[in-house]
């Protein structure tokens, strides 16, 4: 069985894609940028403030879905310049500060409105 999640406390999708699916035991959660919900405008910023907008997203997805940061079992985080991945690492480490999850690190020559971070997570139900 596949559940459809959807919340106002997550942006809006830009694209023909959920939030996120709850399926199996699983929440799978679509890469967030830095959005803010309440406006649908990016947040500008250093790499550390457009993280934590990205992090702030994919918590209250997770809750909409009934999971949590604490039940996520893997991250894939795509940085526009692995330069950044030092101060972006500071902000992740705060979300996930014990027990964090598998994780891929890469770097993408372009991300979704040229924005400098995307994090995409699978977590428990």
């Amino acid at each position: 069985m596949k559940e459809v999640i959807a919340t106002d406390s997550g942006p809006k999708t830009i694209g023909p894609y959920s939030q996120a699916v709850r399926a199996n035991g699983f929440v799978f959660v679509s890469g967030q940028i830095a959005l803010d919900p309440s406006t649908q405008k990016l947040v500008s910023g250093e790499i550390t403030v457009q993280t934590e907008r990205v992090l702030e997203n994919l918590k209250a997805i997770l809750s909409a879905a009934g999971s949590s940061l604490e039940k996520v079992v893997r991250t894939t985080v795509f940085l526009v310049d692995m330069n950044e991945f030092a101060a972006m690492n500071e902000v992740y480490a705060r979300y996930f500060p014990e027990r964090a999850p598998a994780r891929s690190t890469v770097q993408a020559a372009r991300l979704p409105r040229d924005v400098r971070v995307e994090i995409d997570v699978i977590a428990l139900a």
